[in-house]
């Protein structure tokens, strides 16, 4: 196996799923040295499959260039002159005519750094302006503020040797269970040095810049397994490290775009499985899914998806020990790497476990036709308005804006157009119908429990599910019915599966101009180049990395009393308390380190809620500012409450920090009238104000 860019030289090509692709012509790549000719194509001598990178060879044998007498090397059926290659037999390179000077070539190592490389630089400009975030801003997002602090405690449990998957420091002094939040615990340990070094915020910022970089690399290997050409394979990673359906993610949801990096690592390491299985293969695979788990569970399920389709063929077609040991072996050592994270989970459901609000979030977050494959919204940022529009034309203004903070829910015309072609140029190529199918698929998945048609909604064969009208027709209804897969609640993101496929099919339709007609390459890039990456939704919505001057008194405070902020809100999805979190609280008790009273996570649990609401100071509290009356018992009983909860430091977050949904205009800096309601209740039970800073009143124990 090839450690460096993951060609696989001299291994047997198998593809995507269950794919085994026949002896092709050599190839020459962008970054090739000029050199002689190519051997000759009907000497009989079967190309070698995925040569490395950089070779000096000539330019590659085209099918239209082959003799009449000799059929098509990249899509012929083996015959006995040229027998199919075994899967466990590398295929042997043919010898170099004599009397001709030897290629000169790169190491495979330097070959995968350039291209790596290239990726990484390809994703900072598809999510730029992001990278300029390292110089201090963060997006006011409670998402974006929850991934800040959940590196901040993952490196604080790795510094204390204490337990990740629960914090006191959230809904204080009840705690949290964070079996179901997007914790992405390996994404926390990886990042320590730097979190401990730079902050959260550096960690968070430099993860969302090389995501899209990663998960184009993480294709490009997966392709090379499977295209001819490596300018096929560098086209599959581009169209999906880049498309904007992922960098969407890095911009609104950073653990499911780091879990897109495992999709297609999942399936090379799928591959390199059935080529070679054993009990180092089945390790690999064990880790890269087990991964999968530690950073978003919704991601891991599409792994495993990739990876019982690639794998669940060929072990009912080899019915040897070998193949179900290495299966095994991978089955095993998923389950070991990421049972922390399972454990928590279990821990973290049962009886009273999270409050979740699913069956709403199955319409909500589902596909739109037609803008599954419409143009991307990005176009806009070119001022190409007519074509971009065309994404979410039909959709109502709230629908419009939960689908901006999902994700762009398109392939793109572009990508669309291209992995048709690819389907048509590599049909006779096994395997490629297989893509075409997945991609299909896992777009009518992703379409949710209805069809959402050109502005309307119809539901046919309809019935109701935990109150939600869904139709029987459509198979994501029958989908989240099974039960691991019940907690799959955003329909869209099935869309990711299959925009692999999509990209390695583009990738074909690359791979057939680079041999027939190269010129066309050109064009193809510039018009993906326009519809690839996402410059994010928050445009003046960016706050710095810190408020020292809010900050600091709270931090000089060591005695780890309790930091409450108003509006004050236990969320996760259900809520308890106010609509909105103020988000930079979340950031700035990564700062001070005192636990908090608010809670943001993704499943929180009911038991949590209900230890919350039986504090009469919380109770009381929420009363205050919603606007109702707070009667004298509820003061009392408030203050008696108080001397057991420690609380600390009460922070007014005034209304211009605290972001809207749908958006409307930034709130004023001043109190409005529920501040004011919380800001009489404090006076009652004993708090005094203390100082204001950066549009925060600060009040403390009288």
């Amino acid at each position: 196996m090839n450690q460096d860019d993951g060609s696989g030289a001299g291994e047997p090509a198998d593809g995507p799923l269950d794919v085994e692709t026949t002896p092709r012509p050599d190839w020459s790549s962008a970054l090739t040295v000029p050199a002689q000719a190519a051997p000759d194509a009907a000497s009989g001598a079967a190309p070698a499959a995925m040569d490395s990178a950089l070779t000096a060879s000539a330019p590659a044998v085209q099918d239209s260039a082959l003799p009449a007498s000799a059929p098509a090397v990249r899509d012929s059926v083996p015959t006995a002159s040229a027998p199919a290659v075994p899967d466990a037999a590398p295929r042997a390179k043919p010898a170099a005519p004599a009397g001709r000077p030897k290629p000169r070539t790169l190491p495979r190592w330097a070959v995968g750094t350039i291209v790596f490389a290239a990726f990484i630089a390809g994703g900072i400009a598809a999510t730029w302006p992001r990278a300029t975030y390292l110089t201090g801003k963060l997006p006011l997002d409670p998402d974006q503020m929850q991934y800040v602090w959940n590196f901040w405690w993952v490196a604080r449990q790795v510094t204390h040797l204490g337990n990740p998957f629960f914090t006191n420091h959230l809904a204080a002094p009840v705690g949290v269970q964070l079996g179901y939040d997007t914790l992405s615990p390996l994404l926390g340990v990886v990042m320590t040095p730097v979190t401990l070094l730079f902050g959260p915020s550096a960690s968070y910022n430099l993860i969302a810049i090389l995501a899209p970089g990663l998960a184009a690399y993480a294709l490009y290997r997966a392709a090379r397994l499977w295209l001819p050409s490596r300018i096929g394979a560098i086209a599959a990673g581009a169209f999906y490290g880049y498309s904007s359906m992922l960098t969407s993610q890095v911009w609104l949801h950073l653990h499911t775009a780091m879990g897109c990096v495992f999709l297609p690592l999942t399936l090379e390491a799928a591959v390199r499985l059935r080529r070679r299985p054993g009990t180092v293969s089945g390790i690999v695979l064990g880790l890269v899914v087990g991964g999968a788990i530690l950073v978003d569970q919704e991601m891991a399920l599409l792994a495993i998806i990739i990876a019982v389709l690639a794998l669940l063929p060929w072990l009912l077609g080899n019915l040897n020990r070998r193949a179900f040991w290495a299966a095994g072996v991978a089955a095993v050592c998923a389950v070991v790497v990421s049972s922390p994270q399972l454990l928590a989970i279990k821990q973290a459901g049962g009886k009273g476990g999270p409050a979740t609000v699913l069956a709403g979030s199955y319409i909500r977050y589902s596909a739109r036709l037609p803008d599954l494959f419409a143009p991307s919204p990005h176009l806009a940022s070119y001022g190409l308005t007519a074509l971009s529009s065309i994404y979410g034309a039909r959709m109502s203004a709230e629908k419009y804006a939960s689908h901006a903070h999902e994700e762009a829910a398109t392939f793109g015309i572009v990508l669309t157009i291209a992995a048709l072609g690819g389907l048509i140029a590599a049909w006779r190529r096994r395997g490629t119908r297989k893509l075409g199918l997945l991609w299909l698929g896992t777009a009518i998945l992703s379409l949710g429990p209805s069809l959402y048609l050109a502005g309307k909604d119809f539901v046919p064969l309809a019935t109701r599910w935990h109150g939600v009208r869904v139709s029987l027709l459509m198979p994501y209804t029958w989908f989240v019915r099974i039960p691991v897969l019940s907690s799959f609640r955003e329909a869209d993101r099935l869309a990711l599966l299959g925009l692999v496929a999509a990209a390695l099919l583009a990738g074909a339709a690359v791979d057939w101009l680079w041999g027939n007609r190269r010129p066309l390459i050109i064009v193809v890039a510039v018009l993906a180049a326009l519809e690839a990456g996402w410059s994010g939704i928050y445009k003046d919505r960016t706050v710095p990395t810190a408020l020292p001057a809010l900050d600091r008194p709270i931090a000089a405070d060591h005695s780890d009393s309790v930091v409450v902020d108003v509006p004050f809100v236990i969320s996760g999805p259900a809520k308890y308390g106010a609509t909105a979190l103020p988000p930079y609280a979340l950031n700035l008790a990564t700062a001070d380190g005192h636990p908090r009273a608010v809670s943001y996570t993704a499943g929180v649990p009911k038991r949590t809620v209900a230890a919350i609401k039986a504090h009469a100071f919380y109770a009381a509290l929420v009363d205050a500012q919603e606007g109702r009356a707070v009667t004298p018992a509820q003061l009392a009983a408030a203050r008696q409450d108080l001397r057991k909860l420690d609380v600390g430091w009460v922070l007014i977050w005034l209304p211009n920090w605290v972001p809207s949904f749908p958006e409307q205009r930034i709130g004023p800096d001043r109190p409005d009238a529920q501040d004011r309601h919380v800001m009489r209740y404090l006076a009652a039970t004993g708090f005094t104000f203390d100082y204001r800073a950066d549009n925060v009143l600060v009040y403390r124990p009288a």
